[in-house]
């Protein structure tokens, strides 16, 4: 939890609900007026952004909103391709464009994209946006050495963590919550293992040339791909 509390207790930086510090403002306001209050308003504010590395924490929406259609994106590219691969002798023959799409999609679902797009919006990206700006802030030298910590913490914290909760969230909405630790057992670690493969060299290039506010949307673009198994395996 320590990774989401910014360093000093607080939610992902919200420095808001420190009432020390909120209350020791209020004072100083109340007892200096004119420009020694403002300069004291100031000198406060600074002080609480230098606590929290941040200011108030606000929902990161772009990096959300960017979560949420890569992961629907990656979804029913999934679906597609399983759809053809188990219907594709069945298709009218000549092709016709149209006529494959229409037959491909008549079967698409719908709730499993907006299980997999609420997953990217409300879990996948502001974490993962979260993670990412502690890491930053724990280890901001653009070293050899931090950049391969920050790779080594992504696999063995991150990883784990996204497996676990999208398992969660995905027999959540199934509503079989009783069948998850036998999903876990089943299916976790060699989804995990399997991602080992993939997302080691994916998070090298992420830390190292990606900037933060990117890299989000970097890791999710890289999940079209890693959505390919994830899906099948969740669907089991």
């Amino acid at each position: 939890m320590g990774s989401l509390s910014g360093g000093n207790g607080s939610i992902w930086g919200m420095g808001f609900f420190h009432s020390q510090q909120w209350n020791s403002k209020r004072r100083r306001k109340r007892s200096n007026g004119g420009k020694e209050g403002k300069n004291s308003n100031n000198a406060s504010k600074s002080s609480q952004v230098n606590a929290t590395g941040g200011a108030d924490y606000r929902f990161p929406l772009k990096q959300a909103m960017t979560a949420s259609s890569l992961a629907l994106t990656g979804d029913t590219i999934a679906q597609l391709r399983d759809r053809w691969i188990k219907n594709k002798d069945n298709l009218p023959n000549p092709l016709d464009p149209k006529d494959m799409i229409g037959a491909l999609l008549s079967q698409h679902d719908w709730l499993r994209s907006i299980r997999m797009a609420s997953y990217g919006f409300l879990l996948y990206g502001p974490g993962t946006y979260a993670w990412y700006s502690y890491l930053d802030r724990c280890m901001p030298k653009q070293s050899v050495e931090n950049v391969l910590m920050k790779v080594v913490l992504n696999q063995i914290v991150l990883g784990p963590a996204v497996i676990a909760v999208i398992f969660a969230w995905n027999n959540l909405w199934l509503g079989k919550l009783s069948d998850l630790p036998n999903k876990y057992q089943k299916d976790a670690l060699p989804t995990l293992l399997f991602g080992f493969r993939f997302w080691i060299p994916v998070s090298v290039l992420n830390f190292w040339a990606v900037p933060l506010q990117a890299r989000v949307a970097f890791m999710s673009m890289a999940s079209i791909f890693w959505n390919f198994w994830l899906s099948a395996t969740m669907s089991k």
